[in-house]
């Protein structure tokens, strides 16, 4: 069967990777992108520069409205409130129907709540939107007490905007030193103590409960510390939003279940982004991804499994955060077995490798080394096998072991 038209629910990077991913693959059928935000925007810059207002909301659109004009991209501002699999389509939140060949579920995922007493509390804040940048940086003033739950990226990246906004953070999460499965146990030690050197106050605990005060809140830990604050941000990660897919009967565990092409359980819907798991053709159901450039890499691939095209090739995947003026990247594994490899700058940690008993790369993390984590992702990708003492060695520059 031809496909003519195209639904895409969710306006995220995901949604708005295939629509553009569709058009350049050459695709002149119907294309719309249901979203109740509009045009789509980018979501890193609501912790960073978004929320600082060095950006402001059309600089994060990740189109300008001319694009989608130029590339008919329609832009329907709406709720979804049902999928249909027969016929094809979607029921809007105000009634209207709208069919299409093929539906496209980039609805992402929601903030996780804090699973303890007043954890629901609407005064509690969380961030995964533009609307909740807002709202926090409405709240945001010099003095005002600002606790975040939840030391991973969201949760560093929002508690070094909101010092430089004049606030005063207190960070608290049950583990001791987070991120060593993204950057290893060395350089995740470093990037946590940039916290308390910058004059946040780091709190190793787990919450109990929260309560509203008179004047702002009260965080009870499990071993009877109490925090007093006027903000409470949690930021614990998010739960993927499958409520459309399951109510429609498509198969879900923790996401929407999708092959190696982005296909779901019915085969005229595609899932990306943040809500698609993929189960490999064995039956192994692999970890949701929910950074940036994986929304983009399944929008990608999606778009080429829907025109029967070849799929594209993915490198090892990538992430970024900032932190306190610093910024932090990492590639491939990190977590999987092997040995580290840190390369030191005064003898500080500026990289670590994990390094496989064969030689080859596994992963790779740096701060301030985008260069070198460019590079490291060539060694990876093309199996390179690197000797240790280069790859500890500052001044053997990373670029020339890729070649």
């Amino acid at each position: 069967m031809s496909i003519e038209s195209i639904l895409i629910v969710g306006g995220g990077l995901a949604g708005f990777t295939v629509a553009q991913n569709l058009r350049t693959r050459g695709f002149t059928g119907t294309i719309d992108i249901i979203d109740p935000a509009g045009i789509p925007y980018d979501r890193p810059p609501l912790s960073k520069a978004y929320l600082l207002g060095d950006k402001d909301a059309a600089g994060i659109e990740l189109a300008p409205a001319s694009w989608f004009a130029e590339h008919r991209v329609g832009l329907v501002r709406a709720t979804v409130h049902a999928l249909a699999t027969e016929p094809l389509g979607v029921e809007l939140g105000d009634g209207r129907k709208l069919h299409a060949d093929t539906l496209v579920l980039a609805t992402g995922g929601s903030a996780r709540p804090l699973p303890v007493a007043g954890g629901d509390l609407d005064s509690v804040l969380v961030l995964r939107s533009r609307a909740d940048a807002d709202t926090l940086r409405g709240k945001l003033a010099p003095g005002i007490r600002l606790a975040i739950v939840g030391a991973g990226l969201i949760g560093a990246e929002v508690a070094s905007s909101a010092l430089a906004l004049g606030a005063e953070v207190t960070l608290i999460d049950p583990l001791e030193t987070p991120l060593v499965p993204a950057v290893g146990p060395e350089l995740a030690h470093r990037l946590h103590a940039m916290h308390a050197g910058a004059g946040i106050t780091v709190v190793h605990g787990t919450p109990a409960g929260i309560k509203r005060t008179g004047a702002g809140h009260r965080i009870e830990l499990a071993d009877g510390r109490v925090i007093e604050c006027d903000e409470v941000l949690v930021g614990i990660g998010i739960i993927p939003n499958t409520a459309l897919a399951r109510a429609a009967g498509l198969a879900t565990e923790n996401g929407v279940l999708v092959d190696e092409h982005q296909r779901t359980s019915h085969p005229g819907v595609f899932a990306v982004g943040d809500m698609a798991r993929t189960r490999s053709a064995d039956g192994t159901l692999q970890r949701r991804g929910e950074h940036w450039e994986h929304a983009m890499n399944t929008g990608a691939t999606a778009a080429a499994a829907i025109l029967g095209q070849e799929p594209p090739v993915h490198g090892a995947s990538w992430f970024w955060s900032d932190r306190h003026g610093t910024h932090v990247e990492g590639v491939g594994d990190m977590n999987a077995e092997g040995t580290t490899i840190l390369r030191l700058k005064e003898g500080e940690p500026v990289a670590a490798f994990n390094v496989a008993a064969d030689g080859r790369m596994l992963g790779a993390a740096a701060i301030d080394g985008g260069l070198m984590i460019r590079a490291a992702r060539r060694i990876i990708d093309r199996g390179i096998v690197v000797p240790a003492e280069a790859l500890a060695d500052p001044e053997v520059p990373l670029k020339k072991l890729a070649r």
